[in-house]
């Protein structure tokens, strides 16, 4: 951007402004060497990393190399890298040297039996040049892999405040006793006075169960005793529910420790049991 004067001059922009004061022309006595910026190459990663190259680019056959042609292709590389003031390591000049040795010792004639005795001048660099492969081939499949931080990343949550993780209890034995205990003590509240002996089936006692669990709705552990049948029907139908829950066809609910036992009929299971009567059936009297 340009400014003008107010005699309608137009006005040089600066290079600098060293200190407040503006230069119009750069100093006589300015040197910068040749060698203040320096470019690191970094398409490589030495001189195995550019033969390979050089070869696959041109579908060469790597037992069977062409080294008059890579070696000329070899040195224009390094040439355009000098050109370009690329810094040049050590490790190239060296592939350059080995290169041109085989290059002359292929080129130069020998007799026929030192050839025998010497065998293929390209065999240490083939050697060198199939393990590199395999060495980049094999860290290739490792960077592939997913990396933690990188392609997989730990997930957090935390709980909103106030969220309680309720896992409901197991119904413990000991539970359905002392249940058992506190229905056994209301019952002794009624008294009956039987003149004759009533016998009780057990099989009846399941079927009338399951007949009032059809529907498959939660009751109390508790509602499925008939109080006014004494101790005898207390036992009975507590050792109906015992046989009814050994067989799968009920199960025992607790929501938490010390809560009340509910009692409802498994899933799968059919509204009624059909009790087959034998003479072997128990009974109590």
């Amino acid at each position: 951007m340009e400014t003008e004067q107010p005699s309608g001059t137009q006005q040089e922009l600066p290079f600098a402004l060293v200190e407040g004061k503006p230069y119009l022309t750069l100093p006589v006595d300015l040197y910068i060497p040749p060698d203040a910026l320096e470019v690191f190459l970094d398409t490589f990663e030495g001189p195995l990393d550019l033969l390979l190259y050089l070869i696959r680019r041109q579908n060469l056959d790597i037992l069977n190399i062409p080294i008059a042609v890579i070696t000329d292709q070899y040195i224009e590389y390094m040439d355009l890298m000098k050109e370009l003031r690329l810094e040049l390591a050590a490790e190239y000049l060296v592939m350059a040297a080995m290169l041109a040795e085989i290059k002359s010792r292929m080129l130069l004639p020998r007799p026929a039996s030192e050839a025998e005795d010497e065998g293929d001048p390209r065999a240490e660099l083939i050697r060198r040049l199939m393990e590199y492969e395999r060495f980049k081939q094999a860290a290739q499949n490792l960077d592939g892999l997913p990396r933690l931080e990188r392609d997989l990343f730990t997930a957090q949550a935390e709980l909103p405040p106030g969220h309680l993780n309720r896992v409901p209890p197991e119904v413990d034995l000991r539970e359905v006793l002392l249940a058992l205990r506190g229905v056994l003590a209301r019952a002794a509240l009624f008294t009956s006075h039987r003149v004759e002996k009533e016998s009780l089936s057990l099989r009846e006692r399941m079927s009338q169960v399951l007949e009032r669990m059809r529907g498959g709705q939660f009751r109390l552990f508790t509602e499925l005793f008939d109080l006014t049948e004494g101790r005898a029907g207390v036992v009975v139908t507590f050792l109906a529910l015992l046989e009814l829950i050994r067989s799968a066809a009920l199960e025992l609910v607790q929501s938490e420790p010390f809560a009340p036992i509910h009692v409802r009929l498994r899933e799968g299971q059919g509204p009624a049991y059909e009790a087959a009567e034998t003479d072997t059936e128990p009974t109590l009297q």
